[in-house]
């Protein structure tokens, strides 16, 4: 058996948008677990109709602290994937010590880094507009298709949106941008993989090299790879095989490194 690997989602997306991805690993002889967010458990199409009372109050912290319970409660430290938020999240744990590897995919960057690019501006701003207080913030199919999964074909798209998508809060996003988000970037760290999209325009590829270059110790293992084409929708659209499998790839042989040199003395590029 290998080790246990927690899946971690983003804004707007549930454990339901893992399902191939737990596939996929469980079949390598993983342990996988993939938690919902606090008001995230359910049907995507369930929540959407019913939004879960408190939605809008949520905070990143109280995610952060049901998935670190989750952490405390495991025999080892386990291998962490997140996506988007998740991504920031997987960081955050690395920063903490909670996990034995971490992937950030298409990630929410740490310490307020920002995209300058217009794309990020306005699905940022749509996003915190504190004009609208702790009312949630509304998918809708329109959204999705130009932001989230802005490389499919609207009916691709919409499909998916039917399958994955949810509402939610937009303090998690404004605490992204707050003291719950600072890690830091000088300190020795497991391997650390960062995954970027081409297309992707709510994380830009630009603004996960910017996160990528953050890290500065030259004993950790830290790397990037920007995947041509792919939307914020990286996890799921045609081709996420392609994705799946090169960090399958990347973390056997960061296991063996982790296995024979706890701390490598290099820095992958």
């Amino acid at each position: 058996m290998k080790n246990t690997i927690v899946l971690i989602h983003g804004m707007f997306q549930n454990p339901k948008s893992w399902r191939n991805w737990i596939d996929f690993f469980e079949n390598k002889g993983y342990e996988v677990i993939a938690p919902a967010w606090p008001l995230h458990e359910g049907e995507p199409s369930v929540l959407r109709e019913q939004v879960p009372l408190g939605l809008g109050d949520l905070e990143l912290d109280t995610v952060i602290t049901a998935i670190e319970t989750l952490i405390y409660k495991l025999p080892e430290k386990p291998i962490v994937i997140g996506h988007s938020v998740g991504g920031l999240i997987t960081q955050l744990l690395v920063n903490r010590g909670l996990a034995k590897i971490g992937v950030a995919i298409s990630s929410v960057a740490p310490n307020a880094m920002v995209a300058f690019d217009w794309s990020f501006v306005k699905n940022a701003a749509t996003i915190a507009n504190p004009l609208k207080g702790d009312q949630p913030i509304f998918m809708d199919e329109e959204t999705f298709h130009s932001a989230f999964a802005n490389t499919l074909s609207e009916a691709e798209s919409n499909i998916a949106f039917n399958e994955t998508a949810t509402h939610d809060s937009r303090n998690v996003f404004r605490d992204c941008m707050g003291s719950s988000a600072q890690l830091d970037v000088e300190l020795p760290h497991v391997p650390l993989l960062f995954i970027a999209g081409e297309k992707d325009q709510i994380c830009p590829a630009d603004l996960n090299e910017k996160n990528f270059g953050a890290y500065s110790d030259k004993t950790s293992v830290t790397a990037i790879h920007e995947f041509a084409n792919r939307s914020h929708f990286i996890c799921n659209e045609p081709g996420w095989e392609e994705v799946v499998n090169y960090i399958s790839n990347w973390l056997d042989a960061q296991e063996e490194l982790v296995n024979d040199h706890p701390r490598p003395a290099f820095k992958e590029v």
